[in-house]
């Protein structure tokens, strides 16, 4: 790859790595920095990216280890999310609103209680959207591996929810 065409992975991958930022920090405005920073960092490592994954998944490794150096800086844990993550299309009468909210609640608790490497392949899958493949290129495990431990947080969230 080279650094001319670096504005049309920006173009095409910024929202996706930003997504993916959201899903491990819960913070807008730290996503949105440490995007910035990932596409940096990026943009200085071009020249040793060998396409030898998707360029997805090598932007998001990229992010991971951006927001594990924050942390490791700031030394504090990601905060649990007070909010459900989609509002509703319609407006929820005052009573269901109320069960949403503790539903939403419940499980993110139940999904910030998974230990490691549950959670983070179960926020992967279902709220970065990425496949199985790239999952398991990010983790630098197998296709398989990714497979069974979303599958075995799926079943340990059932658990843990009433």
């Amino acid at each position: 790859m080279r650094k001319d065409d670096f504005e049309q992975v920006y173009a095409r991958y910024y929202k996706a790595v930003y997504a993916y930022l959201m899903t491990l920090c819960h913070d807008s405005e730290l996503a949105a920095d440490l995007a910035q920073e990932t596409f940096y960092k990026a943009l200085r490592g071009i020249d040793r990216f060998q396409g030898e994954c998707p360029v997805n998944v090598w932007l998001c490794s990229i992010a991971k280890h951006a927001l594990a150096d924050h942390y490791r800086r700031h030394k504090r844990e990601a905060p649990l999310p007070e909010t459900p993550p989609d509002p509703p299309d319609r407006d929820p009468l005052p009573g269901e609103k109320l069960e949403q909210r503790q539903g939403a609640l419940t499980l993110h608790r139940a999904l910030h209680a998974l230990p490691e490497p549950y959670r983070e392949v179960f926020w992967l899958r279902v709220y970065g959207e990425l496949t199985f493949a790239e999952i398991g290129a990010l983790h630098e495990k197998t296709e398989s591996w990714a497979r069974v431990t979303y599958y075995r947080a799926r079943a340990k969230l059932k658990e843990a929810l009433p």
